[in-house]
């Protein structure tokens, strides 16, 4: 194990960082209904299947359920609306202690099946619903005036998407906005992507996500002409390879991934945003931040389901096992 991020882990889990700031999470909740298979069917086609289980899902959820599990206190604004899937929700999180401060009517929320290949890759097909639904009138009371925002690009790319991100645009500067931009990336206006990349975002990228956005090969530059734009970290997430950094001219670097067994990757990338959350409120400097935020995730792709990640001294613990 890398004696520095022993130490790290050690010293968090015997309380020696307390939370500076407070953290808001927005984005979806849903049910996940995950399924393995040995392969996705071609069109047309049909495969066998076996289904693995319920769990929570939708990536504020995930990131909400993490950043408690961390000690981390979140305000979490999640629709939770009327029907079957929203009872199931508000069920599954009460058994938890998680609450959303947006309990909305008028629709029930969405679900997802995650399709899981042997090598534990993920593919999504989603239901939207409520979580997708976004009013002013649900984000205007909230606004912060300090501390960090997360927020999913899932949710820009919705119907209603605009109205996130006129609110997000309209934030103080005094507010830092976590963007995680996601896998819809694809189908997000080119306009609207150039204007999310602003001072006061950090952006928190997958390879794919990061390649769409011009990256090359060249990751170093990559990150640091983001960098220059945001003047806030940028992280590009590599899998196996583990995360590039860039926050400043002598603030950047690779920081390994964790070694582990990959059961799933359902949740990879929200636990290792929850990490970035963590570290970044608890006031851990970027590199320390990754650290806990690679540990995170290989824990979380180590288990099924995306709804798994671990306390401190569980973490602390799988690490020396």
């Amino acid at each position: 194990m890398n004696n520095e991020r022993h130490e790290l882990l050690r010293t968090l889990t015997q309380g020696g960082w307390h939370q500076q700031c407070p953290v808001m999470v927005i984005g979806a909740a849903v049910m996940d209904m995950v399924v393995s298979a040995d392969a996705l069917p071609p069109r047309g086609g049909d495969v066998s299947a076996r289904m693995q289980g319920f769990h929570l899902g939708g990536c504020a959820l995930n990131i909400a359920m993490a950043l408690k599990q961390l000690g981390i206190e979140s305000r979490n604004l999640l629709p939770v609306g009327e029907g079957a899937w929203a009872d199931r929700l508000r069920g599954e999180m009460a058994k938890r202690g998680l609450h959303s401060d947006l309990q909305v009517g008028g629709e029930d929320n969405g679900w997802c099946m995650a399709l899981v290949e042997p090598d534990g890759e993920r593919t999504f097909i989603s239901i939207d619903g409520v979580e997708n639904q976004w009013q002013t009138a649900w984000l205007e009371p909230a606004t912060p005036t300090d501390g960090l925002v997360y927020l999913s690009g899932y949710q820009f790319s919705a119907a209603k998407g605009a109205v996130l991100i006129d609110w997000m645009l309209r934030l103080p500067p005094s507010v830092r906005v976590v963007l995680d931009i996601g896998p819809r990336i694809d189908v997000m206006d080119a306009a609207l992507l150039q204007r999310l990349i602003r001072p006061g975002v950090i952006l928190t990228l997958n390879q794919r996500e990061a390649q769409h956005l011009g990256m090359q090969g060249d990751i170093a530059h990559f990150c640091r002409s983001l960098w220059q734009r945001t003047h806030q970290p940028v992280m590009v997430r590599c899998g196996a390879q583990g995360v590039y950094y860039h926050a400043g001219d002598e603030d950047y670097g690779w920081i390994a991934a964790r070694k582990v067994q990959v059961v799933d990757s359902i949740g990879a990338g929200d636990s290792h945003s929850a990490g970035l959350l963590a570290g970044l409120a608890l006031g851990l400097t970027t590199r320390q931040t990754m650290m806990l935020a690679n540990s995170i995730a290989g824990y979380v792709v180590s288990q099924p389901g995306g709804d798994c990640a671990p306390t401190l001294p569980q973490l602390l613990a799988s690490e020396e096992d």
